[in-house]
């Protein structure tokens, strides 16, 4: 691309190229600048234990891209992006040979829970029959406007989502297992099990495993990534990689920047052209926990005492709700607890891709306080092994990365914080400042368009596509973006 552009991103995670493949949609000259040597963000593939063993450094589980409305758009299949269901979604193991399982049937994670499966049909039965309509307004509305459709549907989930997850388990079931289930997924969202809104994570993440599965793509996360940059650059736009932006003023003359940056970068390279009410807020907005996480190349697969999790792509790893809840609560209060919840996933269940014939790739991560280095190694595979004897004798090789470097990997995770701001009720509403228009910065023509902004952290694609969309309408006077452009044929 030659001369000055109509528009640059800063920063080629999911949310930055989003932005830019709606951009270009509307036939603007984009390019991509990224920092790292390759784009992806949170979406890199790497070998960081052993040739051959294929690891994905976040995001690796992708119930939000196989049902997001940017991704259905963008047709991961026409790009030669191919998702993998596992089994069983996600398990939850118990002492004693136990364990709770999340099949994509509803009917069969249901009966799978014996006396709970009534309760288990009641909550998630009215939300998979909306699950549609539930997932585009979240995504879609930046929490602007009301629902278009299904409107008693999402109210019903947002009413019912606000308590914490034990209310909700407490509501509805009676057993250890049903109750750690959806603990364990409302534990995705990093933030202490007894606030508010943490019902409305387990819900809406249960609601997924029914809906469009979690699945993991073949080959590694990485792949999306790079199919969203051959798409760009099929447009004409282009991504410059290796460059990291210090200063807005670089781009002097361009009528759009839309940033996919925490805010503390934006306030950092907007300088002296940015407000200092704008600063206050920022330096008000809350980081939540950081991550420890380790990468192991396997001999052979995790022996889970029980079969049916050597079955499933994600576990999680922490006993019963009240073990999930406490060992959740440490981080929060600036602890680090002595048997975390675990985060894990074993990609080779379903992509034998991503290692050597015989070989296996497993990865876990627990949160720890904000910016910690504690080497939380130990007490991982010490939780591990407690549903799974003799794990340790399979482990080839290891990688760690404490919160700090977690950040220093991808400048987003500030102190390990993966979601970019803490998910919390009012930083869901406002985010990452309360303002209704919360993706316009006080420098003009300038947009936030990470997951610092509704509707928050995964992969789906929506904090860059919602962003473009404002920068479509107020840059250059399209009120109406246009769709994606298809894939070419091959």
């Amino acid at each position: 691309m030659n001369g000055t552009p109509d528009a640059v991103v800063v920063g080629a995670g999911p949310n930055g190229l989003a932005a830019a493949l709606r951009l270009a949609a509307a036939g603007l000259a984009v390019r991509v600048v990224e920092r790292g040597d390759r784009a992806g963000g949170g979406l890199r593939t790497e070998e960081v234990t052993l040739p051959g063993y294929r690891h994905d450094i976040c995001a690796s589980v992708h119930p939000m891209a196989a049902t997001a409305p940017f991704f259905q758009e963008f047709d991961l299949a026409s790009r030669g992006v191919r998702l993998l269901q596992p089994e069983i979604n996600f398990a939850h193991p118990l002492d004693g040979g136990r364990a709770a399982l999340s099949h994509h049937s509803l009917e069969q994670t249901a009966d799978g829970l014996g006396r709970d499966g009534a309760g288990y049909r009641k909550l998630f039965g009215p939300l998979l029959r909306q699950a549609d309509e539930i997932t585009d307004f979240f995504l879609t509305s930046a929490f602007r406007r009301l629902p278009t459709r299904g409107f008693a549907g999402v109210a019903g989930f947002g009413l019912q989502g606000l308590p914490n997850v034990a209310w909700l388990a407490r509501r509805y079931f009676d057993d250890d297992a049903a109750r750690a289930l959806i603990a364990g997924a409302a534990a995705h969202g990093m933030l202490d099990l007894s606030r508010p809104l943490t019902a409305a994570l387990g819900m809406f993440l249960g609601m997924m495993s029914h809906h469009n599965g979690w699945p993991l793509i073949e080959g590694g996360s990485q792949q999306l990534a790079d199919a969203m940059v051959t798409a760009l650059e099929q447009q004409g736009g282009e991504v410059v990689t290796g460059h990291e932006v210090t200063d807005l003023r670089e781009f002097d003359g361009v009528p759009a920047v839309l940033l996919d940056t925490s805010p503390g970068a934006f306030v950092a390279m907007a300088g002296d052209q940015g407000t200092e009410g704008y600063r206050r807020w920022v330096r008000r907005y809350k980081h939540g926990p950081g991550v420890f996480k380790v990468d192991w190349a396997l001999s052979e697969p995790v022996p889970w005492t029980n079969p049916d999790v050597r079955r499933a792509g994600t576990i999680h790893v922490a006993g019963t709700m009240e073990e999930t809840i406490a060992g959740e609560a440490a981080p929060a209060a600036g602890r680090a607890s002595e048997k975390p919840y675990v985060l894990a996933v074993q990609p080779t269940v379903v992509d034998p891709s991503r290692a050597p014939e015989g070989g296996h790739v497993f990865w876990a991560y627990v949160h720890v306080p904000h910016g910690s280095p504690v080497n939380m190694t130990d007490a991982i595979e010490a939780q591990v092994e407690r549903f799974a004897p003799g794990f340790r004798d399979t482990i080839l090789a290891r990688h760690t990365m404490h919160a700090g470097e977690m950040e220093q990997w991808n400048p987003n995770d500030v102190g390990g914080d993966i979601s970019n701001g803490e998910a919390s009720l009012r930083q869901m509403l406002a985010r990452p400042v309360p303002r209704w228009n919360t993706y316009k910065t006080p420098v003009r023509g300038t947009y936030l368009a990470s997951s610092a902004t509704p509707p928050g952290p995964a992969v789906h694609g929506h904090c860059g596509d919602n962003a473009a969309r404002v920068a479509l309408r107020e840059v250059f006077g399209i009120r109406h973006a246009p769709p994606l452009r298809p894939a070419p044929p091959a």
